[in-house]
């Protein structure tokens, strides 16, 4: 009993350890990035996203997905700056899993709403290469939603999008093409929080 106590204890310990080195990089990594919006930016292209929004779907009924876990932060801020009736529900698909390079798209959960017939406009954090948007853009479609919108807030600037004319219908910022964080995008898990967008340093 002793012998197993102690080596749980051990574990414990060494858990403990990892935990606490794993942080100092996750705080190292925010104290080291370039801030390339502040929270004063990101607001201010939110309500630029809401206005925009307001006027093109005030009378449409829509039905909003939030992408998890990147749109929550945008959603968040945004659904209180529309002034219409909405339905608003989430889906989470993601190519990273807490990674920091793109991966086989996973879906946790899939939209249940009815879709056919409806409006969709869908919130997501970034537009970066686009597989994962585009591929709810396309289940929406393959269930007969009568339009379908896209509300980025941030569209990375550069060549490697899903297909060449792909956009957001609303965009917030558009941003260099470095690894980026805060504002709903996250680093390996961390610091959807930041409520600016960051760079990683050297990348």
């Amino acid at each position: 009993m002793a012998v197993s106590i102690f080596m749980r204890a051990s574990h414990n310990i060494k858990g403990n350890a990892r935990m606490t080195t794993d942080l100092d990089h996750i705080r190292q990594v925010m104290e080291e990035a370039d801030c390339l919006c502040t929270e004063a930016e990101v607001d201010a292209a939110i309500d630029r996203m809401a206005a925009a929004i307001n006027e093109k779907l005030a009378d449409t009924n829509p039905l909003v997905y939030t992408v998890m876990n990147g749109g929550l932060v945008l959603a968040g801020k945004l659904l209180t700056k529309l002034n219409f009736p909405l339905e608003s529900s989430y889906i989470h698909a993601t190519r990273y899993r807490n990674e920091v390079t793109g991966g086989e798209l996973f879906w946790k959960v899939a939209p249940t709403e009815v879709i056919e017939g409806r409006t969709v406009l869908i919130l997501d954090d970034i537009l970066d290469e686009g597989y994962t948007l585009q591929a709810i853009v396309d289940y929406c479609n393959d269930h007969k939603a009568e339009a379908v919108y896209t509300a980025v807030l941030t569209d990375k600037k550069h060549d490697r999008k899903a297909s060449p004319d792909l956009k957001g219908d609303f965009v917030g910022l558009e941003i260099e093409d470095r690894y980026i964080f805060g504002a709903g995008m996250d680093y390996k898990g961390y610091w959807r929080n930041a409520p600016g967008i960051y760079a990683l340093k050297g990348h």
